[in-house]
């Protein structure tokens, strides 16, 4: 399935019946007096979360969605029928905002929340609603409201507890793999993921968690280089990142100038990215060239106040540690939330 995270729609809710003007008429009654009904309320457009929902990309054609009008009112005191409620199923972290203001309308963030995005007109009222004792037979009725109209920009952010950040071609694909049942497509080249790969941790003694492996990563990602801005928004739910880095091209790959060049694309993008959690790890340990540079490299973390994790995604080896930290990380964030 195609992978869509944005779309623009166009709501329009339905018109609400009109009132009806009619008289009660029957032999024997010479003054029977009004009774036209009330027409029925237009159908309202509603967004649901749906968590089996993944993607946009039902929403990018047709662009035009419309509830049901009203029906109108009858004779006999007949209210019309209400127009039925246009129900559109958006994946779970769907933010809503208006198209020309941008201004945010809902964040849809659980399953089967609901968003009214365009209400249904109230129905007109009948010529029975008018009358008093000195007007018995009005002739006047109400034409129903209009439905609201809008037109709406759709982004979608993946509800993940952790983000796999880092260069092309690093290895988060291949750790997505090993730490969960996920089976993202794997070769050796740049820009292998162009989807966002979602992936269930399942781990003993701790609660499970979700893994996002987000597109590599280039500097100038926060001005449009590389994959650009398309999946940046995906990391800003996260709770953690784990910040892959790969030095195995040669001696002059700096592991510690690629972790902070990327933390300039993240700062550029959102400052609040900076505020987030976050593991590091050196990828490829298996091989030589890695490991007689690995003492080194974790003493420069060191001084930036990080730990690093040696893992290979290849041979599994540091995975485990690795992934006990990401679980013992992800419960100490809960409990500081909850405290």
């Amino acid at each position: 399935m195609k992978f869509v995270d944005e779309a623009k729609i166009h709501v329009k809710a339905g018109d609400g019946g009109n009132g009806c003007i009619s008289f009660r008429r029957e032999r024997f009654i010479p003054r029977g007096g009004p009774n036209g009904g009330d027409g029925g309320k237009g159908g309202d457009v509603i967004l649901q979360a749906d968590a089996q929902f993944t993607t946009l990309l039902d929403l990018t054609y047709p662009k035009q969605f419309r509830a049901q009008k009203g029906s109108h009112g009858k004779g006999k005191d007949q209210t019309g029928k209400n127009g039925e409620d246009f129900i559109i199923r958006v994946p779970a972290g769907t933010l809503v905002r208006e198209d020309q203001t941008g201004e945010v309308l809902q964040d849809l963030l659980s399953d089967g929340q609901r968003f009214v995005a365009a209400q249904g007109g109230r129905g007109g009222r009948g010529n029975a609603r008018f009358a008093t004792p000195t007007l018995r037979a009005p002739r006047r009725a109400e034409k129903g409201e209009k439905g609201q109209e809008y037109t709406l920009r759709l982004e979608l952010k993946l509800l993940a507890d952790v983000g796999l950040i880092g260069y092309p071609n690093v290895g988060k694909s291949t750790l997505l793999s090993r730490i969960s049942s996920a089976r993202p497509k794997i070769a050796d080249y740049p820009f292998t993921t162009l989807v966002p790969n979602l992936g269930v941790v399942n781990r003993e003694d701790h609660r499970p968690f979700v893994v996002a492996d987000i597109p590599g990563l280039i500097e100038g990602a926060s001005k449009g280089a590389g994959l650009g801005l398309t999946f940046l928004r995906h990391i800003e739910r996260t709770r953690l990142l784990i910040h892959l880095l790969d030095i195995s091209e040669g001696p002059s790959r700096d592991a510690v100038k690629d972790f902070h060049a990327l933390n300039h694309e993240l700062e550029a993008y959102n400052p609040s990215l900076q505020k987030k959690t976050r593991l590091v790890a050196l990828n490829k340990i298996d091989l030589p060239s890695v490991r007689e540079r690995a003492t080194a490299i974790e003493n420069q973390f060191e001084k930036v106040g990080h730990r690093l994790y040696l893992i290979s995604c290849q041979t599994g080896e540091g995975v485990e540690e690795l992934t006990e930290a990401v679980s013992r990380t992800l419960e100490s964030i809960s409990d500081q939330d909850h405290g």
